[in-house]
C-alpha cells in the first residue's frame, strides 16, 4: 500500500511504518503547486543580474564567485560530486529509505526551489526500491550532511553506487534497471538536495524507534524481575507517583502495577516479609525508567518536528519572491535529541543491570540459588552471562557522552560551529543492539529465577511473557552453550515480541 505524505503533517508512526516497510512513498498531490512555484522562483532569480548565494554563485567560502546562467547545470552538478566524500560502512538499506522519505517531505514544503521532476525521481526510486549507498562517515552535522546526501544525489543524477533487486551496481544502471532516467539538475537543486538534516533525523529516528522497543521490554523485564526476588509491589502504588508528577514515571508504575497484578509469588510475602525496602534497582524503576520514557517522548517531539521541517539553504519564498539565507541546516535540535536518547538508553540498561546483577547473588535475591544454577558449583548457570550485562552497560555508558558538544571548524572557517548530530545519532543503534542483550539476558534470568520459585506462580500477563520466552529460550536445566540463547532473547526485545505476548499497553 502506497503512504502519501503531506508535507508539514507526517506523524512519528508514519515515520516508523516508513521505517519498517517496502512499499511505495508519495507526497500529497496537493503539494506540487507550492514545488512549481518555488521553482518559478529561483529559475527567475537564475536568469537576473542579482547574485544569490546557491544560485548563480559558488558555495561555502566561495560564495562570491559569480557563476554564469549557461554554466548553472555543471555547477550543480560538480557540486554532487565534488561532495560525495563519505566514507565507511553503507548506510542499512531501511534507514536510507526514510532518509529519501524525509528529504521528499522537505522538498515537498515548497520552499527549497526546485522542480516536481525531482520529487517524482525520489518517489520513483522508492517505488522501485532503488537504494543509493550512503557512506555513513562524513558529516558534521551542518551545512546540513553533505557528503551523505550527495550520495543519493549522485545516484539520481546517474552516478554514484545503488543496489537493485539485491545488487550493488553503478548508480546510473541501477536507474535504467528500474525503468528510471537520470535528472539533470538546474539552479539550486543540487543544494536543495545536499542542504538538510535528513541523514542525522533518519538515524536518530532510528535509533528512537529501537530504544522504544527496549523501554516497553523494560518495563515487562523488571516486572518479572521483581517477582524473580520476591519484590515488593508497594512502591508502585499511584499515590507515590502522583505526588511527584513526571509522566513517564506515573505510566511505568501503572504499567508495572497491570503486569503483576494477580501474582501469586507477589502475595506469598505481602505479610510477614523481614525485608522493610528492596534495593533501588526494584524500588526505583518506575523513578529511573520513566525518566528515561520522558526523555525519548521529547526527543521524539524534536525529532517529528525536524523530519517536517525545511532544513536547506537558501529558501524560497514563492509568495513575496524573496530567496532568503539562513541557518536551517545546523542540525543543533538533532544533536541534542540523539544526546537524549543515548542517555535514556544508557540509563535504563543500567538500572536491569544491576537487577540481573541482584537475581544471580544469593545474598540478594531471597534465597534464588547462587547465579541461578541449577546443582551450582557442578553447574555455572547465568554467572558470566551477568558479567556480559557488565560489558554491554559499561560499552553503552561510554558511548553515551554527549556529541553535541564537540564542535570544530571546518570549510575555511566559514562553517566554524558544527552539531556532530550525524554520528550523534549514528552511535544509536549500536546502543540499542547492546541494551537489547542486557533485557534480553534479564529476562531469562528473571524467568529461570520465577520458575525457581515454583509452585508458586506469577501474574497471568507475565506468565505470557515467560511463555513466549520459552519457545525461543528453554529452561536452563544444565550448563549448555548460552550464546545462541542470549541472541534469541536480545531478539524477543528487537523485535517486540516480549512486550507484546504481556499485553502491555505504553506508547511513545
Amino acid at each position: 500500500m502506497t503512504l502519501t505524505l503531506r508535507p508539514g503533517g507526517a506523524t512519528l508512526a508514519d515515520l516508523e511504518t516508513i521505517w519498517r516497510g517496502q512499499g511505495p512513498v508519495r507526497l500529497d498531490p496537493t503539494a506540487r503547486g507550492a514545488v512549481e512555484a518555488s521553482a518559478r522562483t529561483v529559475a527567475l532569480a537564475a536568469s537576473g543580474d542579482t547574485p544569490v548565494y546557491g544560485i548563480n554563485t559558488g558555495f561555502g567560502k566561495l560564495a562570491s564567485v559569480r557563476i554564469a546562467p549557461e554554466d548553472t547545470e555543471t555547477l550543480q552538478r560538480n557540486l554532487i560530486l565534488s561532495h560525495c566524500c563519505g566514507v565507511g560502512d553503507a548506510l542499512e538499506p531501511e534507514t536510507t529509505r526514510l532518509m529519501m522519505a524525509l528529504k521528499l517531505l522537505s522538498l515537498g514544503r515548497g520552499a527549497s526551489g526546485v522542480r516536481w521532476d525531482i520529487c517524482a525521481l525520489i518517489e520513483a526510486m522508492l517505488a522501485r526500491n532503488v537504494m543509493p549507498v550512503i557512506p555513513v562517515q562524513g558529516s558534521v552535522g551542518a551545512s546540513g550532511d553533505l557528503a551523505p546526501l550527495a550520495h543519493m544525489a549522485a545516484v539520481m543524477i546517474g552516478m554514484g553506487e545503488a543496489t537493485y533487486e539485491g545488487q550493488t551496481m553503478d548508480g546510473g544502471a541501477a536507474l535504467t534497471k528500474a525503468g528510471l532516467a537520470p535528472v539533470v539538475l538546474g539552479p539550486k537543486e543540487g543544494l536543495a538536495l545536499i542542504n538538510g538534516t535528513q541523514f542525522s533525523t533518519a538515524l536518530a529516528l532510528a535509533g528512537l524507534f529501537e530504544g522504544w522497543r527496549a523501554a516497553r521490554a523494560a518495563v515487562v523485564t523488571s516486572a518479572l524481575s521483581t517477582d524473580a526476588i520476591m519484590g515488593s509491589t508497594a512502591p508502585l502504588n499511584p499515590a507515590i507517583h502522583s505526588l511527584r508528577g513526571h509522566q513517564g514515571q506515573i505510566d511505568v508504575a501503572a504499567a508495572m502495577t497491570r503486569l503483576l497484578d494477580g501474582s501469586v509469588i507477589r502475595e506469598s510475602h505481602r505479610d510477614g516479609d523481614t525485608r522493610v525496602q528492596d534495593p533501588y534497582c526494584i524500588r526505583c524503576q518506575p523513578q529511573v525508567t520513566g525518566a528515561a520514557i520522558d526523555l525519548l517522548r521529547f526527543a521524539g517531539r524534536t525529532l517529528e518536528i525536524e523530519a517536517n521541517a525545511v532544513t536547506d539553504n537558501p529558501l524560497v519564498i514563492a509568495e513575496t519572491g524573496e530567496i532568503l539565507s539562513g541557518g536551517n541546516f545546523h542540525a543543533e535540535p538533532v544533536a541534542f535529541a540523539a544526546d537524549q536518547i543515548a542517555l535514556a538508553l544508557a540509563e535504563i540498561g543500567a538500572i536491569a543491570q544491576r537487577r540481573v546483577a541482584l537475581m544471580v547473588d544469593p545474598t540478594l535475591s531471597f534465597d534464588l540459588p547462587p547465579f541461578l544454577a541449577p546443582e551450582p558449583g557442578l553447574n555455572s548457570g547465568l554467572m558470566i552471562a551477568e558479567v556480559t550485562t557488565a560489558a554491554l552497560m559499561s560499552e553503552n555508558k561510554h558511548l553515551a557522552n554527549p556529541c553535541s558538544t564537540d564542535s570544530t571548524p571546518t570549510s575555511a572557517n566559514q562553517e566554524d560551529h558544527v552539531s556532530m548530530a550525524a554520528h550523534g545519532a549514528r552511535r544509536l543503534r549500536r546502543m540499542t543492539a547492546n541494551l537489547n542483550g542486557i533485557l534480553g539476558i534479564e529476562a531469562i534470568c528473571a524467568a529461570q529465577g520465577i520458575e525457581q520459585r515454583a509452585p508458586l506462580v506469577t501474574s497471568r500477563p507475565l506468565q505470557a511473557a515467560m511463555a513466549h520466552l520459552r519457545t525461543v529460550v528453554p529452561t536452563l536445566q544444565k550448563d549448555r552453550y548460552l550464546a545462541p540463547d542470549l541472541r534469541a532473547a536480545a531478539d524477543c526485545i528487537s523485535n517486540d515480541s516480549l512486550a507484546a505476548a504481556s499485553g502491555l499497553e505504553m506508547s511513545l
